[in-house]
């Protein structure tokens, strides 16, 4: 696959508690991208964050926390990137979806 150029990155923020079918949220989402032939896509568990709730959650010992921040990021070319975004929309029902424009500088696989 060739990747190179001006391309999109989607970010999505949600709860490690969130599930789908079953199974974490963000688990669900990276075999679906990865089914949909997806360039790729990452998922990052973060120390501390709030959402829409305003409720912290936190990795603090005293305050520990079952529902870390997690956020997810997809990049691909915007075709591919768009026909992912109905499948994100019946999958995320809450949290947040973000995209911006970004520019491939190299990617490569052996």
């Amino acid at each position: 696959m060739k990747l190179q150029g001006e391309a999109k990155l989607v970010r999505i923020f949600l709860g490690e508690s969130d599930k789908w079918q079953g199974r974490p949220l963000y688990e669900a989402i990276v075999l679906e991208a990865k089914k949909a032939g997806l360039a790729g896509a990452t998922v990052f568990k973060g120390f501390m964050g709030f959402g829409a709730h305003s409720r912290i959650h936190t990795a603090k010992i005293l305050q520990l926390s079952e529902d870390l921040p997690i956020c997810i990021e997809i990049v691909d070319a915007e075709e591919k990137i768009q026909q992912f975004l109905p499948t994100l929309d019946q999958m995320v029902r809450e949290g947040l979806i973000t995209m911006e424009k970004v520019e491939v500088i190299q990617y490569r696989s052996r």
